[in-house]
């Protein structure tokens, strides 16, 4: 007996079995068994082809795409483009599928079967866009899944999320692929198939997520996902492309399809050859992560947390007028733990007016460096503060002027062997038209590519909400663990609740507990709706936690539910400490490290193979790792479930005789 994902224990063939199905072998989610293109059959407007799991038909007169599975279901994969395409011009078949066009968009269209899956590309020859695919019409869909964060699945009924952004929902939104999604994907599960014991789903993949985005709407009181496409010659993104996927409707399969993709180009890092090429990259397994404050970041403060029993830290401090100092950070590496400060190359001031060192450069950096608008005005930066850096106009100028390694350089010179280079890593990209340094997202993408790569060889490197690009130049990753809402900025901004950025030692805005309103708390931090969508695409590969500001004290209603979720995930858990934190949530701190830490020495670099839902409220919830290296079982709930208390998790290693035990709300804060 298994659990079926959608509902109670139910029974199930051998071949049913989910944690097999999620294995991420060549047979992964029935998306890599055709491992042989086929042109596949064309009648009239039908073009129908094989994929894994079943056939899919594409109308070419509308884009329309439909799909019979294995056992026998019929599925809508999405509808006709919104808005219609013209009429289409001939269809010439292909090796692996057919071409076509619709003159009226300048579209020229291919579609195959590749790879077990439905490979669809369209090229424009004009600026124009697109709104397609068209997807959650299916009567049948029961869920969908954003890789927000983290990532959730979503019940398309759900009255929260049908409600407009406003509101805490999701209709209406829009988000770019390319910038507020951590995966280029989403999917939707259609149910079990008939009562026949088993689920169906598909999985949307866009490698092309520049210039594309998934808006949301509510019809008839369901989720909808629409993509759409913009194709702008001066921006690189003439080209579109959608790779569709039959899963088995599990709700991380559309990231095990993904994490697949990545596998079969070469675009999956590996946390075991990064130790390899900087063996300090092994401190990060076990290790917890939090910046420190006043006395936090002193050679004393270290030996605290060793005195405590923290056996793994990683520690990372502001580049302000008192950054940490050498003794501290010997301190720090000879307890076991990596160190390093926070840095940015995306800002830039006058260095006579400058309100951060980190926005401070020699010679004429700024302003010559500022990203431009096609009229020739800067680009203002974060907080309205100087301009934001073209990563462009640096790569150009690094061979002979050496900003950035003398920049890198001074930043470590205390000793510190690591480095967290603030957003270089997110969606956050532009387009810059400034004399001698133009570029593109994709360059701009490119150049931050290369300079992270740079780093990466004698530094332990991180970055601000990594999204997949960079999982083959980054060890870990601050932000992607946080499903952020857009009441979140509003919250921040509000200084006398959120707190603001003084006194010095301890800011308000770090230290401040605060409340979440009911709705935020739900779009982020209700376990019903939260799956493991990164992790399961990228857990062997990057170290992923929560955003900085979000330290695991900022949220006290929160607290175990996020302790549960990084072991349930296994990620660490987030902090910011000064000398009184330190001293009063110490104790906490060191508990959980001690149960988290060998717990994450054995998986960290395995692949997530299995997430389900043990009960039909989604409270119970397991994971594994490896080939059953770990098994951990949480338990969101306030009851007991299957001899588990509510608000504690259970971990087993494959060498344990019996489950390891956490309940987080019983230690001492």
């Amino acid at each position: 007996m298994i659990f079926n994902p959608h509902k109670t224990a139910v029974p199930s063939r051998p071949t049913r079995v989910l944690a097999a199905s999620l294995a991420l072998a060549a047979t992964t989610l029935g998306v890599v068994g055709c491992d042989r293109a086929s042109a596949g059959t064309l009648e009239g407007s039908r073009l129908q082809l094989p994929v894994s799991g079943g056939t899919v038909a594409v109308d070419t007169s509308s884009l329309a795409v439909t799909a019979h599975t294995g056992a026998g279901r019929q599925l809508v994969l999405s509808e006709g483009a919104a808005g219609g395409l013209g009429k289409p011009g001939p269809v010439t078949r292909t090796a692996d599928g057919a071409r076509w066009s619709y003159p009226d968009k300048g579209l020229q269209v291919t579609a195959s079967s590749q790879g077990g899956r439905l490979r669809i590309k369209l090229r424009s020859d004009r600026d124009e866009s697109v709104k397609w695919p068209v997807t959650g019409t299916d009567r049948a869909a029961s869920s969908v899944q954003v890789p927000r964060g983290e990532g959730l699945d979503i019940p398309v009924r759900d009255a929260f999320w049908n409600r407009d952004t406003e509101k805490g929902g999701l209709a209406g939104s829009s988000m770019e692929v390319g910038g507020e999604l951590a995966l280029p994907l989403w999917g939707y599960s259609m149910g079990a198939a008939g009562g026949k014991g088993g689920g169906s789903g598909v999985s949307y993949l866009t490698p092309t997520d520049l210039g594309t985005s998934l808006g949301f709407a509510s019809a008839g009181g369901r989720l909808r996902a629409t993509a759409a496409h913009d194709f702008n010659a001066g921006e690189g993104t003439r080209d579109y492309e959608v790779s569709f996927a039959l899963t088995d409707g599990n709700p991380v399969a559309p990231a095990a399809d993904y994490r697949s993709y990545l596998s079969q180009r070469g675009q999956l890092g590996s946390l075991r050859k990064k130790i390899e090429q900087n063996p300090a990259n092994e401190k990060l397994l076990g290790a917890f992560h939090a910046y420190v404050w006043g006395d936090a970041r002193t050679a004393s403060g270290v030996d605290k947390l060793k005195q405590l029993g923290v056996d793994r830290m990683w520690l990372g401090y502001d580049s302000g007028p008192d950054p940490m100092k050498a003794p501290a950070v010997r301190a720090a590496k000879n307890a076991g733990y990596l160190v390093g400060p926070y840095d940015t190359f995306a800002n830039g001031q006058d260095p006579e007016k400058a309100d951060s060192p980190t926005s401070v450069w020699p010679d004429r950096v700024y302003p010559d460096f500022c990203v431009r608008k096609a009229d020739g005005t800067p680009v203002t930066g974060f907080g309205n503060r100087g301009c934001y850096l073209s990563s462009r106009a640096f790569e150009k100028a690094e061979p002979t002027k050496h900003y950035l390694a003398d920049r890198t350089r001074s930043m470590v010179a205390n000793g510190a062997d690591s480095y967290f280079l603030d957003v270089d890593a997110t969606g956050e990209l532009f387009r810059d038209h400034g004399k001698g340094h133009e570029m593109t997202k994709a360059g701009d993408r490119r150049a931050r590519l290369a300079r992270m790569k740079r780093l990466s060889k004698n530094l332990v490197l991180g970055s601000e909400s990594a999204q997949w690009w960079a999982n083959k130049v980054l060890a870990y990753n601050h932000g992607s663990g946080t499903p952020v809402a857009d009441g979140l900025w509003k919250l921040e901004r509000d200084r006398k609740t959120w707190g603001g950025y003084t006194p010095t030692k301890a800011p308000g805005a770090f230290f401040k507990p605060v409340e979440l309103p009911r709705e935020l708390a739900t779009a982020m931090y209700d376990p019903k709706y939260r799956v493991p969508l990164y992790e399961t695409a990228l857990h062997s590969s990057v170290v992923n936690a929560e955003r900085w500001e979000l330290s695991y004290d900022k949220l006290p209603a929160q607290k175990t539910t996020r302790a549960l979720l990084a072991m349930l995930n296994n990620t660490p858990l987030n902090y910011v400490l000064d000398g009184p934190t330190l001293e009063k949530n110490g104790p906490e701190l060191a508990a959980l490290q001690k149960f988290f830490s060998p717990l994450h020495r054995a998986a960290g670099t395995e692949r997530m193979t299995s997430f389900r839902w043990l009960t039909g409220d989604r409270s119970v919830q397991r994971t594994v790792f490896g080939d059953g290296k770990l098994t951990v079982t949480a338990n969101f709930g306030s009851k007991a479930q299957g001899g588990l208390p509510g608000g504690c998790v259970d971990a087993k290693l494959a060498t344990d005789q019996q489950p390891r035990r956490l309940c987080p709300a019983q230690l001492n804060g």
